[in-house]
């Protein structure tokens, strides 16, 4: 039932204390998938003992605008030094690039989205993704099918996307058929767009199985959001339990459901999750996608990763140092 875990800031100590945590879970489970997000600027959990300081992907867009070959470059040393590290110690998946578009409204995604552009976001995300790649580190598209058009914060509240179906198609959502054939995973939003579907899009069959899988073509898999988030408590105009909240995730297409903060204290919560699910799957409450657990084994990496001193020492990581804005 646990296909992966998810790190935070509150999980690090240092770089050798990471290595020895992530050892530690695959000696239990080989095939477990660790995450974090780790996307850059202010949404990167770590920051000391040697980790590269990396700029919010704002700072690739505007690089584009002064010299695009440039910032496609940089782009790819981004994903690459990002993946490299994180790889040296033991973490298999970053759940990035945001895919969102800058609009300035939005304080959540804000610089952590690349431009403006839909196609700028598509060119940069790619190189993006094809550092990660280099580092032997899949990707994550996030917030399907587009979280910067709201100002409101779905962490804190329960944002509403007014606009029609073909307008986001047509902006929001384009990176994600531009990159239908490169995206490994996605994360959707917490957000409700009811002139499509009066779901949250995380939990929407809708925008999950019909818009995003058999109109964009996406292949990969689907993670929710953290549903402890405000905008994944409000389904169908009631405030739901994290269990009911996942069941319905599940049937719409999610793969994988998040439960991240209340992994703080004993863990309780997600004790009570786990047996929850595995309740309500006995019930039939909810059904498993029979290729979620492939699409799962599919993210893990392929490679064995570099040791964090023989990184330091690689030339190609070096270099994407060098390029990085």
């Amino acid at each position: 039932m646990t296909g992966g875990l998810i790190l935070f800031a509150r999980n690090w100590v240092g770089r050798g204390q990471l290595v020895e945590l992530t050892s530690e879970i695959k000696s239990i489970r080989p095939d477990v998938l660790i995450c974090v997000d780790h996307e850059g600027g202010r949404v990167q959990r770590f920051r000391t003992d040697g980790f590269t300081h990396l700029p919010p992907m704002r700072a690739l867009g505007e690089l584009w605008m002064k010299d695009a070959l440039t910032a496609t470059d940089a782009a790819t040393a981004a994903g690459h030094v990002l993946g490299a590290e994180l790889r040296a110690c033991g973490v298999d998946l970053s759940f990035t690039p945001v895919l969102d578009l800058d609009f300035g409204a939005s304080s959540v995604i804000g610089d952590r989205a690349f431009h403006r552009d839909a196609r700028v976001v598509s060119i940069l995300a790619k190189s993006l993704m094809h550092g990660l790649l280099l580092a032997g580190m899949h990707n994550c598209g996030k917030h399907f099918p587009g979280h910067g058009f709201v100002k409101a914060d779905s962490h804190v509240a329960v944002p509403v996307d007014k606009r029609t179906l073909k307008a986001i198609l047509a902006d929001d959502a384009l990176p994600y058929e531009a990159l239908s054939t490169s995206l490994a995973s996605v994360m959707p939003a917490h957000v409700i767009y009811p002139k499509v579907d009066a779901l949250p899009a995380g939990f929407s069959p809708r925008w999950l199985k019909d818009i995003l899988r058999q109109q964009l073509g996406f292949t990969g898999a689907v993670f929710s959001d953290d549903l402890s988030m405000e905008g994944a408590r409000h389904i169908g105009g009631t405030v739901v339990s994290y269990n009911d909240a996942a069941a319905v995730a599940l049937n719409a297409g999610c793969d994988m459901v998040l439960l991240c903060n209340q992994s703080v204290g004993d863990g309780s919560a997600v004790d009570a999750l786990l047996d929850g699910l595995a309740e309500s799957h006995a019930a039939g409450n909810w059904q498993a996608d029979p290729d979620s657990e492939a699409r799962r084994l599919d993210l893990l990496p392929q490679t064995a990763p570099l040791t964090w001193d023989a990184l330091m020492h690689q030339p190609a990581y070096q270099r994407a140092l060098e390029r990085l804005p």
